[in-house]
């Protein structure tokens, strides 16, 4: 795939990056270079290769998944700078 110096320049409007006039060609023929090295990778013969999504098994540990209470508000209160009713208590920010 080619990559023209105004394709350039309309990918780097929409990414919001601000691309000198002089540095479009170069980027173009660096860009082509890249989907050139893409586009070979869709050649490679991948059948019966099962989709990784690391190079090493890997496996979660997982604890049990049991609802608790908690029971522990007035220790977390403890915490707060200010509190009321059982809650945290926060300044007002709307008038």
């Amino acid at each position: 795939m080619s990559v023209d110096a105004a394709t350039v320049k309309r990918v780097a409007h929409l990414a919001r990056i601000k691309v000198d006039d002089g540095r479009c060609e170069v980027m173009a023929e660096e860009l082509s270079k890249i989907l050139g090295w893409v586009e070979m990778l869709g050649e490679v013969n991948t059948d019966g290769v099962e989709p990784l999504a690391a190079v090493i098994p890997n496996t979660l540990r997982w604890r049990e998944d049991v609802v608790t209470d908690g029971g522990i508000q007035d220790k977390v209160l403890q915490n707060a700078p200010k509190a009321e009713y059982g809650f945290f208590a926060v300044p007002k920010v709307i008038e």
